[in-house]
């Protein structure tokens, strides 16, 4: 079926939810869609669960340093009960960002879109065009292509795990390996984390940096610098993640391997050829405005742009207000 209106969004996170409510108010006829449960990755699989772990182990942390201080005792992480209570956070987003857009008057679709041409976009069986078209789908997992990655967890799966084990080897060294790994630390896993370059979390101040290697081995973390994964077999009880430092390979055994080696846009099967939207491995190629550089009727926001800011919430949020 064929509907029309002035704009449909593609994505239901931080900056699709603020260009949809906002065209709204200024009176538009607004269609948005996902194929994910609605919210996006901030509040479902990112930001917002993994401020609760960290949350319960700063608190864990905290009883450690304050032991012979006052307390008597050190804290610890049940984490079973830490993932349920994470999801008196998670589990309403969904039904309450889908009622929102509804009551704003906004037909909400569920299903993966596709270009079938320049301003017409394919979500099952219902062709939705538009005047405008804003691509906000946010990012995903970047492919490692290694041998075995098919036994990597993504770290939406790792903020869901009902059990944590024992052994865990975090692949890259960026934010989401370390937070990650000093939460599971903190609750008493072994975390190992492997990075191929000198220096984890490029971009960030490098003399906090050292201080954040530093602090992490002094945990406990096993901090790999110009250390490769190479490949990742399974055995009938363990991971066998296979690692090159220098001219040497080692074998490290793990439990679970958690993909921590950077995302790259949500956009390969949008069909963006067919509305003639160009693209990067950086995002949809957009000008100062956030427009396609290719078809002025499309948009990009947030991390599926290539607008050079950093992949943040509030960046997403504010590119999509202007």
């Amino acid at each position: 079926m064929l509907r029309t209106f002035d704009l449909v969004v593609i994505g239901t996170g931080a900056a699709a939810s603020t260009v949809a409510y906002e065209c709204r108010k200024a009176g538009w006829e607004v269609a948005i869609i996902d194929s994910r449960p609605f919210g996006g990755t901030c509040a479902l699989r990112g930001c917002d669960p993994k401020k609760v772990l960290v949350g319960v182990a700063e608190v864990v942390d905290s009883s450690k340093r304050l032991l012979s201080r006052g307390v008597t005792s050190e804290a610890s992480i049940d984490w079973s009960a830490l993932m349920r209570f994470k999801r008196t956070f998670t589990e309403p987003v969904p039904e309450n960002r889908e009622k929102g857009f509804l009551s704003a008057g906004i037909p909400a679709c569920h299903g993966r879109a596709h270009f079938v041409d320049q301003i017409s976009v394919a979500v099952g069986e219902d062709i939705l065009s538009a005047k405008h078209v804003v691509i906000a789908t946010g990012a995903r997992p970047a492919t490692l292509n290694i041998p075995g990655e098919e036994h990597v967890t993504f770290s939406d799966e790792f903020l869901e795990l009902d059990k944590l084990p024992q052994r865990i080897v975090f692949i890259g060294g960026g934010y989401i390996s370390f937070e990650f790994a000093h939460v599971a630390s903190q609750a008493g896993a072994k975390a190992t984390i492997v990075h191929r370059g000198r220096r984890p979390l490029a971009g960030f101040d490098p003399d906090l940096v050292d201080q954040l290697a530093q602090a992490t081995r002094e945990l406990g973390i096993d901090l790999r610098l110009n250390a490769a994964v190479l490949g990742i077999e399974k055995t009938s009880s363990h991971l066998s993640v296979t690692v090159s430092a220098g001219n040497k390979q080692q074998t490290i055994e793990a439990d679970m391997v958690v993909h921590g080696a950077g995302r790259v846009p949500e956009i390969q099967d949008l069909g963006l050829e067919k509305a003639g939207v160009k693209s990067s491995d950086k995002g949809v190629v957009v000008n100062e405005y956030l427009q396609s550089v290719s078809n002025p009727q499309v948009y990009a926001a947030g991390d599926a742009a290539a607008s050079g800011g950093p992949p943040l919430t509030p960046v997403a949020g504010l590119e999509a207000a202007s």
